[in-house]
């Protein structure tokens, strides 16, 4: 029996856990030992045999076909990001022990970008490491800084959870960001990098080690963002997550607000505060400082 991680069966078991007979037709009956559905109800409504399905959660299946894997993913009610992670667990077992620890490299041109969008924006790795950032995004948070990583901030570094704390559902914004984390290492599972990071992040935070068990899988995609900022107050940006051309896994993230909204001037607030304020390069003085803006802030509904 090989000594390899049944990676598949982890993540076939971890979802499966998660469904309901409810949800997929089925009726509760008697004493369930199990969370979600049992191995016999999955084979089931798959299609299939329930001793096949056991030999795919133990791993004894190393040929699973397209057709199978995508009848057990409607089963376990599985979108296009975990269906693809499914599908993407089966293909890539026989490379499984391959390790990779590949540099990651910021075109000059987007480090150009960062200095004149005029936008809080930075780059993000495939580990969620900030490669690359501008002023305005430090401004925004002082978190986003190269060297920083976006998965610890969100689950170690209480400043940042602050941020997300006064209007978000903090558990909500760590779930996003943990299925995202695992859309974006995808199945290279054995890199030094991710293992140091997930164990690192599984010693210090239970909330994390749950996440992680869960195996969601979520795109990196734009959304709505809602901030209980330190100077500004309340802040309602749109980010965008845009792929990096040339540099596999790297993202561009911009923050940007409604035209014509009190967030608007908040972000040029932040904007003349980062150029101007503690820390800026020469150049004229903010005579207000951050009070000033603070005072601003408060005009405009902060």
């Amino acid at each position: 029996m090989s000594d390899e991680p049944n990676l598949l069966g982890s993540y076939l078991r971890a979802r499966r856990e998660q469904v309901t007979p409810e949800s997929v037709g089925l009726p509760r009956a008697g004493v369930r030992r199990v969370a979600g559905l049992r191995r016999e109800e999955v084979a089931m409504l798959a299609g299939i045999s329930a001793d096949y399905y056991l030999r795919l959660e133990q791993g004894r299946d190393r040929n699973p076909s397209v057709q199978v894997l995508e009848s057990v993913a409607r089963v376990l009610r599985l979108d296009d990001a975990g269906t693809a992670y499914l599908l993407g667990l089966a293909a890539d077992r026989p490379r499984r022990r391959r390790r990779r620890g590949r540099r990651e490299t910021v075109p000059a041109g987007t480090r150009k970008l960062l200095d004149v969008i005029g936008l809080p924006a930075f780059v993000e790795g495939r580990y969620f490491d900030v490669l690359a950032v501008n002023t305005l995004a430090t401004a925004l948070s002082p978190r986003l800084r190269v060297g920083g990583n976006r998965l610890r901030d969100v689950f170690l570094d209480p400043a940042e959870r602050a941020l997300y704390a006064g209007h978000a559902d903090l558990e909500a914004v760590a779930a996003q960001v943990v299925a995202g984390f695992r859309e974006s290492v995808g199945t290279e599972t054995d890199d030094p990098r991710l293992i140091e990071l997930v164990g690192e992040l599984s010693l210090a935070s239970e909330a994390f080690r749950a996440l992680w068990a869960r195996h969601d899988v979520r795109v990196r995609e734009g959304a709505v963002t809602v901030l209980d900022h330190p100077e500004v107050g309340d802040l309602r940006l749109n980010r965008e997550k845009l792929a990096v051309g040339g540099a596999p896994g790297l993202t561009l993230v911009v923050y940007h607000a409604d035209a014509g909204t009190p967030d608007e001037e908040k972000l040029r607030l932040l904007a003349s505060y980062a150029a101007t304020g503690p820390g800026a390069s020469a150049g004229g003085k903010d005579p207000a400082g951050g009070a000033g803006m603070v005072s601003r802030a408060r005009e405009l509904g902060g």
